[in-house]
């Protein structure tokens, strides 16, 4: 039987059975935690040592010379109705007071927003009463709503802050957050790492968690998460930033265009222009500096590993300029086989790893919890995808000391890793034979590789469900996976010529469906494909944007389309259901929470519908051919549907 290729948490209290579960996991590498320490004995060890490190926190001493220097997000204030000319808005009203501290920049009106949400316009006439806390808009129009979008220091970083409230720590200084892209701050962390790297001899691997920017994550006023984005880039600005955005763009920065009304640019919201050239902006930048960063590191003979999550923001592995970093590996979590995919799909690093779930923290590991049944489920999920594209090495993190309470999650997890290395060395680096390509048409394409309906990282949304399914069954699948932007089918139609099938699926006006992104060029280029014999499949709210008397922008192509009650007068009598294929040896639909009044068009074959609303259909067009189907929340059974189909 082969060793190695897992990774063990370890700390200070737990040295010899650190060693214990090293010979039973045959792991090959050790690492420290948020919260725990690498312990001198093992540092002498014949074993890889990972060194967690921080380039933005666990350096309160500087931030607090700095303060100016700390990291900053854009919030803004509740919808607040006027009923008199003068307003005033409490901005910080439902935020974290020990998360954000307002930033009264010099330039105020600069870089803060206000804005009449009834009319959708810029206020001018308004100021900042800092010692109560308000923003007064002075000439307000009455039952007129406002909102003001305002920079916050981060006081408290957010990744510190939930570690510190799951886990009840005590006695533990809040941990401030530094903005490494400030010169001064740069010059420092630069200077820290060389002396970490210096004094460390004993460790192989300096492992970032992560480098620059957080994702999106904000507290209320309980200390209850209020906002949270994966991939959100709110806590990637500061005046400074946004100078050299401004300088690159050759445009005027707005809030705005981070804002977004509130929606913080979530990935589910179409990107504009603007909020594209920022992120690109941000990418270049973010890579640059993380260059440097990771050739201190191998100017030492140090490997260097990147924690793909909380400050990862502008990294993405999936981008153009990620491979400038230099990385040797990157290590992400593994929630279900999507999500290993996002990690393991990763080109440009010598070898990926997956840190395994569930995470050893008393949220699971207690009195009563389930960490093993957790295990199985998680395991059970990525191996469909590690069977299409292994990462290289498997790890877990967390408290040690908590996962030692339950012997027969120790042991189950070892016969994982033992799993893990047979499978790896039967897979391994190979191509796997792929039976079709698949294209994957949102709004993002290949930069949300294996992303898509991504809120908090693999957290179950019951708006979403019914469409996360789609991927999950995807990642295990043979087929030859391509993801493409509207942006890009626009320029290249001809990225559709190897294609076999395309899926277009998600919520109505979505950056997944499409909305407004279905122009006259999308819908001729996708008419054009599929009657040339191209296969589409359309699940959810597919095409959908409402214009020219159809809700379905393709409905000819997929043969359905959704009532709105504008068409009520018009009777519809394609409802009778036929045998498929794709559908035999189905004992259980589950559509998931169901897009009701789906109707079928004359011609369409409809297979499943429920209370005159259709579940699946198939139309032929040309030489091509659609389906429709209403949801698809991952299961075994709804994955060999779309196998199928």
């Amino acid at each position: 039987m082969s060793t190695g290729r897992v990774t063990v948490p370890t700390d200070i209290d737990v040295i010899e059975d650190t060693i214990e579960i090293i010979k039973k996991w045959k792991a090959d590498a050790i690492r420290d935690c948020d919260g725990t320490d690498m312990p001198e004995a093992l540092r002498k060890m014949d074993i890889k040592q990972y060194a967690t490190y921080y380039t933005t926190r666990k350096d309160n001493a500087w931030a607090k010379e700095h303060p100016d220097e700390m990291q900053q997000m854009y919030l803004m204030s509740d919808f607040i109705t006027a009923k008199d000319t003068c307003l005033r808005i409490k901005i910080m009203e439902h935020f974290y007071k020990d998360q954000f501290k307002v930033n009264p920049t010099n330039d105020i009106h600069r870089w803060w927003e206000v804005i009449d949400r009834t009319t959708d316009t810029v206020v001018s006439n308004w100021y900042f009463d800092e010692e109560n806390g308000d923003v007064v808009i002075e000439e307000a129009i009455p039952y007129h709503a406002y909102t003001v979008s305002f920079l916050a220091f981060i006081v408290w970083d957010p990744v510190h802050m939930y570690n510190f409230l799951t886990n009840d720590w005590v006695n533990e200084e809040h941990q401030m957050t530094l903005d490494v892209r400030l010169p001064e701050t740069q010059k420092h962390v630069i200077e820290k790492l060389h002396k970490f790297c210096k004094e460390r001899e004993d460790v192989n691997v300096v492992r970032f968690t992560t480098f620059f920017h957080q994702f999106t994550l904000q507290f209320d006023e309980f200390a209850r998460e209020k906002f949270v984005d994966w991939y959100g880039y709110s806590a990637s600005v500061s005046p400074y930033i946004l100078e050299q955005f401004e300088k690159e763009a050759g445009y005027k920065f707005r809030p705005e265009f981070i804002i977004n009304k509130g929606f913080h640019n979530s990935q589910f919201c179409i990107p504009s222009k603007e909020y594209k050239d920022f992120i690109d902006f941000q990418q270049k930048e973010v890579c640059k500096l993380a260059k440097v960063l990771v050739d201190i590191c191998h100017s030492y003979g140090k490997e260097a590993m990147m924690f793909l999550g909380d400050h990862w923001i502008g990294t993405e592995p999936y981008g153009k300029y990620f491979s400038e970093i230099g990385l040797d590996a990157v290590v992400g979590s593994v929630g279900s086989g999507s999500t290993l995919r996002l990690i393991s799909d990763i080109k440009g690093v010598k070898y990926t790893e997956g840190r395994f779930l569930p995470y050893f923290f008393p949220d699971t590991f207690h009195e009563g919890g389930d960490p093993l049944q957790e295990a199985k489920v998680n395991w059970v999920t990525a191996r469909r995808a590690i069977l299409r594209s292994p990462v290289d090495r498997i790890g877990y993190g967390g408290y040690l000391k908590l996962a030692l309470k339950f012997p027969e999650f120790i042991e189950y997890v070892s016969e994982v890793c033992d799993e893990f290395r047979e499978l790896y060395e039967h897979v391994g680096k190979q191509t796997p034979h792929n039976l079709l390509k698949v294209g994957v048409l949102n709004s993002y394409g290949e930069l949300r590789r294996w992303g898509a309906h991504l809120v908090h990282h693999a957290i179950r949304y019951k708006q979403i469900y019914s469409y996360t399914g789609v991927l999950e069954s995807l990642s295990g699948f043979p087929f030859d996976v391509k993801f493409i932007s509207f942006e890009e089918l626009r320029e290249n139609p001809d990225s559709l010529n190897d294609v076999d099938v395309v899926l277009n699926y998600g919520s109505s006006y979505t950056s997944f469906s499409g909305g407004e992104e279905f122009d006259e060029k999308i819908i001729t280029i996708l008419r054009r494909y599929v009657d040339n014999g191209g296969g589409l499949i359309g699940i959810g709210e597919p095409t959908a944007c409402a214009r020219n008397g159809k809700f379905f922008t393709l409905y000819d192509v997929l043969g359905v389309d959704k009532e709105l009650d504008f068409t009520l007068h018009t009777d519809k009598y394609n409802w009778e259901c036929h045998d498929h294929f794709i559908t035999e040896q189905l004992e259980h639909e589950d559509w998931g929470e169901n897009v009701n009044s789906v109707y079928a068009l004359p011609g369409t074959k409809v297979i499943k519908q429920e209370d005159l609303s259709v579940k699946l259909a198939v139309n032929e067009y040309g030489k091509g051919r659609a389906v429709y189907m209403n949801g698809l929340p991952f299961s075994f059974e709804n994955a060999r549907l779309l196998y199928r189909a």
